[in-house]
This record gives structure tokens, sequence and C-alpha cells, in this order.
């Protein structure tokens, strides 16, 4: 009789939490539809801090706010561990960026192989029109020598409508799309039908994530490395960020 009564209790206990849960979530999503976010909301869930709400927003930022909604904020959360500082939010909102990145199909990216075995991989927001997304171009032989893939996608840093949304279209319509990026970047023209093309749905995700400027690597667990890094550079924080 002691232990049914002991589920019972574990059984309302956990309703409880649930109902409470369920109130804290439409009680934040009013607050956050008050305040016109223009930035969808994925999930609203509790937090590694007791009584604070972790709201992840579509392309990987995070919120916090109280369970009865009256207090929103943006900041980064740390936990102490082991003596040192770990940045809570930096590693959610990362592991956001990193599912976005990895749900895009291959057949919508130009892709440089790694030689032999792939170590890890790294995803380039990239302008052909960009010098230093050029300067990182030429580093690619050397990225993938060390095993590192390279997958790049559109960013016209000018915006849609610009030259360099006009050549990262005919990159993307061309048959071998490979040949085609490294002759435009070379600065060699390189004539393709229009075609339906993801230069735009690419150009779109990068604003989404935060991406402001070329060329923007993003690694494996979805860190964001802004500018022209050194082949060297680049391949440890990928072998780094698989880790």
């Amino acid at each position: 009789m002691r232990v049914t009564r002991l589920f019972a209790a574990a059984a309302l206990a956990l309703a409880s939490t649930l109902v409470q849960a369920d109130d804290a979530e439409q009680a934040i999503r009013k607050t956050l539809t008050s305040l016109q976010l223009d930035v969808p909301v994925d999930s609203i869930a509790s937090s590694p801090l007791n009584g604070l709400y972790e709201v992840r927003l579509q392309g990987g930022r995070v919120l916090y706010a109280s369970a009865d909604g009256q207090y929103v904020m943006q900041g980064y959360l740390y936990q102490l561990k082991d003596g040192k500082p770990v940045n809570l939010t930096e590693q959610t909102e990362r592991a956001g960026v990193a599912k976005l990145i990895d749900a895009i199909p291959q057949a919508e990216m130009v892709v440089f192989p790694a030689k032999g075995d792939a170590k890890s991989h790294i995803t380039v927001f990239t302008d052909t029109t960009c010098p230093y997304c050029q300067k990182l171009h030429a580093e690619v032989p050397k990225l993938n020598a060390m095993g590192i893939e390279v997958r790049y996608l559109a960013f016209p840093r000018q915006g849609l409508n610009s030259p360099g949304d006009q050549q990262l279209q005919a990159v993307w319509c061309s048959k071998d799309r490979p040949v085609s990026l490294s002759k435009m970047i070379e600065g060699k023209s390189v004539d393709a039908p229009q075609c339906d093309n993801p230069v735009s749905k690419q150009f779109a995700l990068g604003q989404q994530i935060g991406v402001n400027g070329t060329p923007a690597i993003i690694l494996e667990n979805g860190q964001m490395v802004p500018g022209y890094q050194p082949a060297a550079q680049v391949a440890k924080l990928a072998l780094d960020a698989k880790g």
C-alpha cells in the first residue's frame, strides 16, 4: 500500500511539473508576442538555472525568461565547472547553428572533398567578388590535404541582384560547380543558363545566423569564425571542433 501511495505521489508531482512548464511556456510566448520579435521561436524549456527558462530562436539565438514571462533577457549564462567558466549560452547557440547547417543537402553546396579520410569539415559562406574569400579559396588544396572537407554556401555580401549574386547564381547553375567557383574566383567568366538555385535561400540563412561579412567559416560544432584564416589555423580549429 505504501509503495502504491509513493507512486501516486510521484505521478501527481510529475503532472504538476508538466502543468507548470506548460503554463510557463504560454506566459513566455505571450510576452514574446507582445515584444514583436521578428524571429520565430523554436522551443521554450527549462534552463540549467532553476527558475529560468531558455528560449531558442530560429537561427540559433538564445533568450532567457522568467516562468511568469514578466522578465526576458539576452546575455550569456555561465556555469563554473572545475573552477573554469563554461559559456552555456554559446554552446546552445552553436548547437542551433550546427543543426541548421547540417540540414542543408550537400547537393545544394559546392564541395571540395578531403584527400583520403575526411577528418573534419568546414562550411564557408562565400562571395566570389570578395578578396579574402579568394585568399581563403587558395588555401583549400592545403585544407583538403590535411583531411578537411570544404563546403561552400553562397552569400552575396552586397545583397541580392549585386554582381556577386549574379556570379554566385552562375556558379550554382553550372554543371561543374567546383570548377566554376574556382574560375570565377580567379576572375574568369562562367557561362551557365539561368536555373532554380539556392543562392537567395543561403543568403537568408546566413543573415539569420549572424553572418555579416565574407568569408564566414562555420565549424562542425556551429562555431562561426569570421574572416580569412590560414589553412593551418583553420584545420586546427576544425579538428578541435570535431572533438
